[in-house]
């Protein structure tokens, strides 16, 4: 499972509640661009509509360089492909105030482009601070022992 794209800001902004993975529909020219890693999900959501359809918004996938004129748009929507239990699953976890759909990450799986969709619950300014501050914490204490290992030999 070799990430395409992964989105920076998802775990840091949310909690995970709970991940799914759903098929996504492209063009060729989108998977041609993934395959050269040119895309963003940092400021990408997902929404279910009328339907029961679940939609990727805000996905940049750039234009790929030698497309002709029919080449894709970088920021259309883009239907996501889940069974109709996890849809459901999903409609109940997002209708809770607060929750939302972010993707975390696009990834190759058999051949295919998969994304791993999350219900993530945002986090307080707090929580994002305290999150910055265990990560240094923890950087230290890497830095402070690869030290000493360093000291040792």
């Amino acid at each position: 499972m070799a990430d395409i794209l992964k989105n920076s800001k998802a775990r840091r902004d949310y909690h995970i509640v709970e991940t799914f993975e759903a098929g996504i529909v492209l063009k060729g020219t989108e998977v041609k661009s993934l395959r050269a890693g040119l895309g963003e999900i940092r400021d990408a959501h997902a929404s279910i509509d009328a339907r029961g359809e679940v939609w990727l918004h805000q996905a940049h996938i750039d234009e790929y360089s030698f497309g002709n004129r029919q080449n894709h748009q970088p920021k259309s929507p883009r239907k996501l492909l889940l069974h109709k239990s996890e849809i459901r699953k999903l409609a109940a976890l997002a209708a809770v105030k607060g929750h939302a759909l972010v993707p975390l990450a696009f990834y190759w799986k058999k051949r295919r482009v998969k994304v791993a969709l999350a219900v993530g619950k945002g986090k307080a300014q707090y929580d994002k601070r305290e999150t910055l501050k265990r990560r240094e914490a923890d950087q230290q204490l890497r830095r402070a022992t690869m030290r000493r290992l360093k000291e040792r030999t």
